[in-house]
């Protein structure tokens, strides 16, 4: 039964992370404007502050810390988070993108947040720990 609870938990983080790229390619191919696949260079950007600097010890990101290099990484994860939102909300600002590929560019960056989110509460209980 548990390992069918696993199962159930790792197809629920496949659909969300699934979704957000569909929801990336949709909002460039659908507009036929390629301009919102930069942001794609911020996702990958995101964690690597996190896997180069926090190391085994990722209680300490979620609480305050006189580290340095927490801090560091705390700094480098939100400047890259922020730029996620900010290429889109740039792009739509200069009449490079409409609306609509705007509101699907955020609506990806919002499930992969939920997908990450989630993925954080399922390794704290689980085996599926990585960093």
């Amino acid at each position: 039964m548990r390992a069918c609870l696993h199962t159930g938990k790792l197809a629920f983080l496949a659909i969300l992370v699934s979704g957000g790229i569909v929801l990336q390619i949709l909002a460039c191919a659908l507009f036929d404007n390629w301009w919102p696949m930069l942001t794609v260079i911020m996702y990958v950007l995101l964690p690597m502050p996190l896997l180069f600097f926090a190391g085994s010890d990722t209680s300490s990101l979620l609480s305050e810390s006189d580290s340095s290099w927490v801090n560091a990484t705390k700094f480098l994860t939100g400047a890259s988070a922020i730029g996620s939102i900010a290429i889109p909300a740039i792009l739509k600002h200069a009449g490079v993108i409409g609306w609509g590929a705007l509101a699907m560019e955020l609506s990806s960056f919002f499930i992969f947040v939920l997908a990450i989110m989630c993925y954080i509460r399922i390794g704290g209980d689980d085996d599926y720990s990585v960093l």
